[in-house]
Parts: C-alpha cells; structure tokens; sequence
C-alpha cells in the first residue's frame, strides 16, 4: 500500500486542458475549414464586404450632414447617391478604357510577333527546349494579352455587374447604420472590449481605405499623364490599374507597372521603357513610400511579413476582391480575435509594430549607441594608456 502511495503521490498532475499543440492544430483546422467555407461564397461575400467597408468610410458624411439640420432619412439617402455615383463612374470609366484597349491592341499585333519570336531566339541560345520555347511564344498573342488584362480587372467586373446586391445592401447598411451608437452603446454594458475593438477598427479602416483611395486617385492620374505624354497605348487603362493596385501593399506596384512597360517598350523601344519604370517607381515611392505612412500614422498595426501574407491568403480566398481589401479583411480579423480578447493582446506586437513597440525599439536603439560609444572611448583610452606605456624613457643628462 505505502508503495502505491508513494508512486500516486509522485504521480504527474494532469488537467482537463488539451495539449498546446492539439490546440493549434485545431485552431489551423478550423480556419481552414472557415477559409473554404468563405471562398465558396465569395460571389456573395465579395460585394457585402465591400459595402460593409464603404459603409464604415461614409459614416461621418452622414453623420456631418445630419448635424447641419437635413434630416435623417435625407442626410441617409444623398450619401448612398454619392457612394453610389462614384461605383458607376468607375465601372463606365472602367468599360470605356477596356474599349479603347481592345480596338487598338490588332494593331500591334505584327509587333507582338516579333517580340515573341526575338525572345525564343534568345531563349533557344540559352539551351531551353523547343516545345518550351514554342509554349512561350505561342502565349505572346494580342489575344492572350487581351484575355490576361481581363483577368486582371475581372474582380472588378464581377462586383460591378453584382450593382444590385451592392445598391441593396448600401441602403440597408446605411439605414441600419442610424442604430450603430446606440447598439455599440447596449453592447458596451456587457462586451466593452469588443465595442472599443469594432470602434478602433471603424476608425482605422476609415483613415487607411480614405487615405489610400485619395492617394491612390493621384497616383494613377501622375501615371495616366506620363504614360499619355510619352504616346503609350492605353493610358487611361493603366492609370486605372494603377488606382487599384494601389490597394495591394508590396505587390500591387509590379502589378500596375508590366502592362504599360511592354507596351512602352513596343511604341518607343528601350528608352521608353526605362522612362516608364523611372516614373513609376518615383511616385510610387513619393506616394506609397513617404506620404502614406506619415498619414496614416498607425492606422495599420501590421508588419511587412504580415501584410505580404494577408494579400496572398485573401488573394487566394477571395480573388482579386480580397487582394484589393486584404488589409481591411486581416484588421477585422485582427479586431475579433485579438483586440477583443484582453488575454490575447500580448499576440498583438508578433503582427506588428504597436506604439509602445516602437517606443522600446527607439529606446534600445539609444541605449545600444551610448554602449557602443562607451565603448568606443574605453578602447581609444585603453589604447593611449597603451602607447604611453610603451613608449621609451628620455636618458638623464
């Protein structure tokens, strides 16, 4: 018996909580599952999510407008006009620069050929197959071009030819909107973290999607006129692209700039070509580089690394929608599975740069470059002392 004892006593102490490892697994499971989930509806989602986020940037315009005197159901309605009015014009801008693409895309079909066959030459010299090279070639067609250009600006067709949904769920989201402080304020009584959380993440998004949108508006117009000055077929097309693109963080830039660089190098050769990739790489590393950031201060708590990946994982979930909107998605994300969970916000430096994260980085940064400097002047006394030391005694005289 004491035996027994002694070995149940010694016993390792279990608990009902699974292992951490179980845990992960099954939280990668369940996202997974919700991933596949939301990719098989995205036909749906895509156009609500995208009035959801419209919704949340045109809440203060109603808001202001109500202030002034119109009253609530008038204020509600001209803001869905505009945000309304703004889709259309962009879906016709959109409809009429592929128009003008398409008419004149047979004319450079000659040019295409012999960009095709200069490159499998070169190709061949380099000992690649034939029937790779032929592939190759064969894909260098004003046909595919025409066919790639649509499947680039395919998720906008396909939200844009959803106006229904997209109309429906405007007037229904901004008139369900009028109830959005009152309920905030019920949930507040028993989820108040949850409520500063949504709150936080309706003012984030706003700032960053109203900042992008306007910058993004100049830096297409900048691309549009450079493109148009140096005779580049289709610059209105690619200014466009060049608006949405730059809504994807890191990629977009690449994206927007090998249409109008092929067709640059066609039109004008080499110089061209180079004059179109110094351009674009000046305004967008004025605009994306230096303004972006200072505006939109810390609006967008996520790291490089993060970002990259939420453009890859919504790009794939959601198409080319979720690359458009992989930051707004990733902080809503962010907003209910962390910032809401006060036993989960220390994950929130591992997304990204936090406030007080930069504040300690600033002062390590100080405190090493006084070591260092410490350092420094304890090794240039160490080595004076060191000469001194060495250095011969003067003879008497």
């Amino acid at each position: 018996m004491g035996a027994v004892e002694i070995g149940a006593n010694h016993m390792p102490h279990t608990s009902g909580a699974l292992p951490r490892g179980v845990v992960v697994l099954l939280g990668l499971a369940s996202a997974t599952i919700v991933a596949i989930g939301i990719s098989g509806l995205r036909g749906i989602l895509a156009p609500v999510l995208l009035t959801l986020i419209l919704t949340i940037c045109a809440h203060p315009a109603r808001a202001y407008v109500q202030k002034r005197g119109v009253p609530q159901g008038l204020a509600t309605g001209a803001v869905i006009a505009v945000m309304f009015a703004f889709l259309a014009g962009f879906v016709v801008t959109v409809f009429i620069a592929v128009g003008h693409f398409v008419e004149m895309l047979p004319r450079y079909a000659s040019q295409f050929e012999e960009m095709g066959q200069n490159i499998g030459v070169r190709l061949g010299s380099l000992g690649i197959s034939q029937d790779q090279v032929s592939a190759l070639v064969s894909s260098i067609d004003p046909r595919n071009v025409m066919a790639l250009v649509t499947d680039a600006v395919g998720g906008v067709f396909s939200i844009s030819g959803a106006l229904v949904i997209v109309l429906t769920m405007m007037i229904l989201m901004s008139a369900d909107a009028v109830y959005v402080p009152t309920i905030l304020h019920q949930l507040g009584a028993k989820a108040p973290d949850l409520v500063t959380a949504l709150t936080d993440y309706a003012s984030n998004v706003r700032r960053y999607m109203v900042v992008t949108t306007g910058l993004g508006i100049v830096q297409g117009v900048l691309n549009a006129l450079a493109l148009w000055i140096m005779h580049v077929p289709a610059a209105l097309l690619w200014g466009l692209l060049a608006f949405l693109c730059s809504f994807i963080p890191n990629v977009g830039y690449f994206f927007a700039l090998v249409p109008p660089m092929v067709f640059g190098f066609l039109v004008g050769g080499w110089p061209t070509l180079i004059a179109v990739v110094v351009i674009y790489a000046v305004i967008n590393a004025v605009v994306q580089s230096i303004i972006q950031p200072r505006v939109v201060g810390q609006a967008v708590s996520l790291s490089q690394s993060v970002t990259f990946f939420s453009v890859l994982f919504w790009a794939v979930v959601m198409g080319p929608v979720g690359a458009i909107l992989a930051i707004p998605f990733t902080l809503f994300g962010k907003a209910l599975l962390i910032d809401s969970d006060p036993s989960a916000r220390f994950w929130r430096p591992a997304l990204g740069p936090t406030g007080e994260t930069r504040s300690i980085k600033k002062q390590e940064d100080v405190e090493s470059k006084h070591t260092r400097q410490l350092a420094h002047s304890a090794a240039r006394a160490r080595a004076r002392a060191g000469k001194r030391g060495s250095a011969p005694d003067k003879p008497l005289r």
